[in-house]
């Protein structure tokens, strides 16, 4: 089985993509979602986390919140590294568990924002990177996320370039809204159960 890496920007469509890989019937495991999972069921990560950063990132309930940690890391870099050096690897051991479970297909999806920048790239065999122009990319984040773009701006600083991704990547997939995604899917598709 081929363990395939999806990643691309913050408003990439990397989501859409993977949603068109489901329904050609390709387990996606959603690293993003996985970590938020973590981030608000796991005890130990969220003690973690609290000593790392503090009160100032909790809620009422002594729970991580969000937003406010959100606030704390995209703004300061080594604090963005240290949120990752910590939730990183338990997303990654996540991953492997999942894996085990989903051995079936000829490959599976590992979708990951920061595939690159957390490492993870090194749990998949090839990488398909999902491209948008930049203004498109920072719509579609403000629309989803109900955040400002100035938000938008500050978080997609701390993920390397479409250009970046593109060269460490064998596959790209321009989810730009003039080529047709699914066509492109297809390809890959055919490819990677070759």
């Amino acid at each position: 089985m081929i363990k395939v890496g999806i990643t691309g920007g913050m408003g990439s469509g990397k989501t859409t993509i993977c949603k068109v890989f489901e329904l050609l019937g390709i387990p996606v495991f959603y690293a993003d979602e996985e970590s938020k999972k973590l981030l608000y069921n796991d005890s130990r990560l969220n003690n973690k986390i609290s000593k790392l950063f503090g009160a100032a990132v909790l809620d009422k309930e002594g729970k991580i919140d969000k937003s406010k940690l959100a606030v704390v890391v995209f703004s300061n870099k080594e604090k963005l590294h240290q949120l990752n050096s910590v939730l990183h690897p338990a997303v990654g051991v996540r991953f492997e568990e999942w894996v085990k479970k989903h051995s079936d297909p000829q490959y599976i999806l590992k979708e990951a924002a920061i595939l690159f920048e957390s490492g993870a790239n090194k749990q998949v065999d090839t990488v398909i990177t999902v491209t948008a122009p930049i203004a498109l990319k920072i719509q579609r984040a403000m629309h989803r996320g109900g955040i400002t773009k100035e938000q938008v701006e500050q978080r997609m600083k701390n993920q390397i370039s479409d250009e970046e991704k593109i060269k460490r990547s064998q596959f790209v997939i321009h989810n730009d809204e003039m080529q047709l995604l699914i066509p492109q899917v297809l390809k890959i598709h055919s490819f990677l159960c070759r």
